[in-house]
């Protein structure tokens, strides 16, 4: 007889370990910008490694605005990866709020990040001056990064095809 440990999904061991590993998500509109993805991801990186998190997915729309989502084939396949509970991972890392989306409607952007939140799954900025953990405060400074991304949101989107 062989002694061996298995590990099955529903132990606390298991979910222990799911709650040390994170997704990345990573977005670039132009070659013009500052923060590649490859610079997001290395800056993500740093989080993860502060914060003892592994990464083990990246979801990535390179090239891509944020102003809408069905333009956003990495944004959508996130989204129903955590809608479907699928996941092996408890953490989403994006380097800053407006890489998680520049929506006209702010509200849009929460509403994809409650989408996480209720299936389990925590929303981190990490380069963002706040912690992103739900509290009265982080959601005032949350909402006031998405609002001070506004008027560049209106500029980007004035010239974008419907």
């Amino acid at each position: 007889m062989v002694n061996a440990l298995v590990v099955r999904r529903t132990t606390q061991l298991a979910k222990a370990q799911k709650a040390l590993r994170a997704a990345q998500y990573v977005r670039m509109s132009t070659e013009l910008q500052r923060y590649s993805t490859e610079n997001q991801a290395a800056a993500i990186a740093a989080y993860a490694q502060q914060h003892n998190l592994i990464i083990v997915r990246t979801y990535a729309d390179p090239g891509r605005s944020g102003v809408r989502i069905n333009r956003r084939p990495g944004l959508i396949e996130l989204i129903k990866d955590v809608q479907s509970g699928n996941t092996d991972f408890e953490h989403v890392l994006v380097y800053d709020v407006s890489r998680w989306g520049r929506f006209q409607d702010v509200d849009e952007s929460a509403h994809y990040e409650f989408v996480c939140k209720q299936s389990g799954v925590r929303v981190a900025y990490c380069a963002e001056q706040f912690e992103n953990d739900g509290s009265l405060l982080s959601s005032t400074r949350r909402r006031t990064a998405w609002l001070g991304r506004a008027p560049v949101i209106a500029k980007v989107s004035v010239n974008r095809p419907k």
